[in-house]
């Protein structure tokens, strides 16, 4: 008996349920349990091998998730490591980014990608290694192109992964990017030891609240979703890390439901965002304990009185003098640098429940 060999187009992929959204989310807590330990050795270990000590500048590069979870550490490589650190997006980087002449030595290029085969960041990383810089790739996929082209890897292996918004493989870029910074202000002389054993306890001590914000988010985020489903726009607002956390909880809304979203900095809306139409429409303020706080209780405020659906973001003992009729608490209290771990969970959910909401799955492009 012979088969004809299948000469049309490929099937389509299996469609993605809105679901598993929330089935990544509730995994979170225990990832950082499970894999940061052999993240952080990993990112230890090349503090030997990319000649981390001598690094002055860091430039993040990434696309998508990659390059959000990018944008949400800068803030960690300036005070952890205590070098200048700016996160370029890969096509940028590959066309228009050089180090300043005879610096290439001391720039270390953090190529971020969880699946390692993003072209334009395996560009980005052979075009920083042709220049001289240090390459290391933040990547789930130790045998990528992207790895093979980095002088070193910390393989952020997730197993029993689905097909689905990044939502587990983001939290381990953070992950992997902040024991990166970490490990490099310790070969740098920025940290000592033990400052550094205690930040790593801190990211770790993150796994409780980790989970018990994703639980309360699921809660709240459904009631929220039925409440702001009509909108045609959504808006996320955040400054310093949290503007990463803006744009990837943005990302998400999109990927799942179809929404429109925008991820943008506080100060940058008031300049403009704000004299957009309709009058009411939704506008998530991401504020975690830091610099920005005091800005973001005063946009709010302002987005409040301009009569938009403002939700805060924040954590508990922070919601006040937000003036917002909609919260999504935050469980726990991290430091600026490590919030993106807590102020983004509840995208996820949220995400999930639009799509229900308005009978989508995820990854529909071109819905009416």
């Amino acid at each position: 008996m012979t088969t004809t060999p299948h000469t049309g187009p490929a099937p389509a992929p299996a469609p993605v349920e809105a679901e598993v959204t929330l089935r990544q989310a509730e995994r979170l807590a225990d990832d950082i349990r499970v894999h940061a330990a052999a993240f952080d050795e990993q990112a230890r270990a090349l503090t030997g091998t990319a000649r981390l000590a001598d690094v002055e500048s860091v430039v993040l590069v990434g696309d998508g998730d990659s390059d959000h979870a990018g944008r949400a550490v800068e803030m960690a490589y300036r005070s952890l490591a205590g070098v200048d650190c700016r996160a370029v997006s890969a096509l940028p980087f590959v066309h228009y980014w050089r180090p300043a002449a005879g610096s290439a030595a001391r720039v270390l290029t953090v190529a971020v990608s969880a699946s390692g085969h993003t072209p334009p960041v395996v560009r980005a990383a052979e075009r920083a290694r042709a220049d001289g810089s240090t390459v290391v790739a933040l990547t789930g996929d130790a045998t990528s192109p992207l790895a093979r082209a980095a002088h070193g890897t910390v393989h952020l292996a997730l197993p029993d992964l689905e097909p689905s918004p990044g939502i587990r493989t983001y939290q381990a870029s953070l992950l992997g990017a902040l024991l990166l910074a970490t490990a490099l202000g310790t070969a740098r002389g920025h940290l000592t030891g033990a400052d550094a054993d205690l930040l790593r306890d801190e990211l770790r001590a993150l796994a409780d609240p980790v989970e018990a914000t994703v639980g309360e988010a699921v809660a709240r985020t459904g009631p929220l979703a039925e409440r702001i489903a009509d909108a045609p726009v959504l808006t996320v607002l955040g400054s310093g890390p949290s503007h990463g956390t803006a744009l990837y909880a943005a990302a998400k809304v999109i990927e799942t439901s179809g929404v429109f979203a925008v991820g943008r900095d506080l100060e940058e809306w008031c300049h403009v965002e704000r004299f957009a139409g309709p009058r009411d429409l939704p506008v998530l303020v991401v504020a975690p304990p830091g610099r920005s706080l005091a800005d973001a209780r005063r946009v709010a405020r302002r987005a409040t009185g301009l009569g938009r659906r403002v939700i805060a973001v924040a954590a508990r003992d922070d919601l006040g003098g937000f003036d917002a009729p909609e919260v999504l608490p935050v469980h726990g209290r991290a430091r600026e640098e490590f919030s993106p771990l807590l102020h983004g969970l509840f995208a996820a959910p949220l995400a999930c429940h639009l799509a229900r909401t308005l009978n989508r799955t995820p990854f529909a492009a071109g819905r009416p």
